[in-house]
């Protein structure tokens, strides 16, 4: 007759343990953070167009409208004029999204799924403008539509952000290659090429020949370098 027993360990030696299937950790997955910002992004544009105030996308999720990959920062940021701050405040609060003052007086935060809003009403140091807002192109933003700045205004955030505490440049490359047929060139030498960081950004451009010279800057423009035979 077989015998059914288990087999037993040899004098000296534990017996074996049946093999379990892995617990679980306890807690819940970790989310998609790209994903959750573009959900946030959703929420705040669907709200902006029910209450009615001009706005636009800006920041890295509005580079992502543009093409460029998904490289989001810790937030979603929307432009507004000053003069519709309080009426969009009062329309993303209806809307379940807790809204507070910042030390800085040109924007307000926001925060809803765990997620941060900045609601700016200054841009490149200026007040947000009807203009500005008309330039905006209308994007699918993970298939929401929404006004987006358009690429010269985005540009030009990026380089009047730049200062002695945050200048880096890495994120501002692939940008300006994408979107360098888009970008008004000569405008943003205007209004930033008399500030030493955004004007060493534009000259490394030049020197990597995303962008054309600024001959008529009357700053020398290095010449190509020719093979030697």
């Amino acid at each position: 007759m077989t015998s059914t027993k288990p087999p037993q360990a040899p004098t000296g030696q534990a017996a074996p343990q049946a093999l379990s299937p892995p617990v679980p950790a306890e807690g819940p997955l970790p989310k998609d953070h790209t994903q959750a910002i573009l959900e946030t992004t959703k929420l705040v544009a669907a709200l902006l167009k029910r209450s009615g105030p001009p706005f636009a996308l800006a920041g890295s999720v509005a580079a992502f409208a543009h093409g460029l990959p998904a490289m989001f920062q810790h937030d979603t940021d929307f432009c507004v004029r000053p003069e519709d701050a309080d009426a969009a405040i009062k329309a993303l609060e209806e809307g379940g999204i807790e809204m507070r003052r910042a030390p800085e007086d040109w924007l307000v935060k926001g925060r809803s799924g765990g997620e941060e809003i900045d609601l700016i009403f200054e841009l490149e140091r200026r007040p947000v403008s009807t203009e500005l807002l008309e330039r905006a192109d209308v994007k699918a933003v993970d298939s929401v539509w929404m006004p987006v700045l358009a690429p010269t205004d985005l540009m030009g955030s990026r380089l009047a952000a730049l200062c002695e505490h945050y200048c880096d440049f890495g994120d501002l490359l692939p940008m300006a290659r994408m979107l360098r047929e888009q970008i008004d060139w000569s405008r943003l030498e205007r209004d930033h090429g008399a500030d030493p960081l955004p004007d060493a950004f534009l000259y490394l451009l030049e020197t990597l020949r995303i962008i054309e010279g600024r001959n008529g800057s009357g700053r020398a423009v290095p010449p190509v370098r020719e093979e030697s035979p």
